[in-house]
């Protein structure tokens, strides 16, 4: 092999492993630009918490059904961790268990946030009812389409698995969904605590 060949070959092997940090780095930007775009939510909710319009406010809050939900999608935070692990250790199987355990638990907490939504709705509050029903349906649902997103990722990924196509290039994948869905967590965490709890 002459030296220009294996210059290249080299080039292409450092290349390869140079998108890694690369794609870590660009997911870290991403989650902090949804963090400061969830803070904005979060201040318009807080901004409109008491102008309600003579509309439902905070007292239908169901808080023990909406304690069980988060429940439910801060377990999915463990789960998403014992997927991890077992990709550092080359379990396939159970990376792939996991990771639909961890999509279950989120799919789970979606279906309480739309029957809460539907509660919601039957007694009053909607989109248009006052800025309260406005600015909670808007920070709550936007967080709900991550959680929805994340629960799609996790499926292709579980899927990706049954061919072993985790390693190699999209090796990192998994790293970087369990990074997205700790976010997710994370920010249903404040949700949960300035929304509910705080108006309780």
């Amino acid at each position: 092999m002459t030296d220009a060949a294996i210059e290249a070959a080299q080039s292409g092997h450092e290349d390869h492993h140079d998108v890694k940090p690369v794609r870590k780095t660009a997911m870290w930007v991403f989650l902090g630009s949804e963090f400061v775009f969830f803070g904005a939510m979060i201040s318009t909710f807080l901004l409109y918490r008491n102008t309600t319009n003579g509309g439902p406010g905070s007292e239908i809050f169901d808080i023990p059904f909406t304690s069980a939900s988060s429940f439910v999608l801060l377990m999915s935070s463990l789960t998403m961790v014992l997927a991890h692990n077992a990709f550092e250790n080359k379990d396939m199987r159970q990376t792939r268990v996991w990771l639909i355990a961890t999509a279950f638990l989120g799919a789970t907490f979606l279906a309480g946030q739309i029957f809460e939504f539907t509660e919601f709705i039957h007694k009053g509050l909607t989109l248009p009812t006052s800025p309260f029903g406005s600015s909670f349906y808007m920070l709550t649902g936007f967080h709900g389409i991550h959680v929805a997103v994340g629960v799609m990722l996790l499926t292709a990924m579980a899927i990706l698995s049954l061919s072993g196509r985790l390693y190699d290039d999209r090796g990192l994948n998994v790293e970087l969904v369990g990074l997205y869905w700790h976010f997710v967590d994370i920010i249903w965490i404040v949700i949960f605590t300035v929304v509910y709890l705080l108006q309780a």
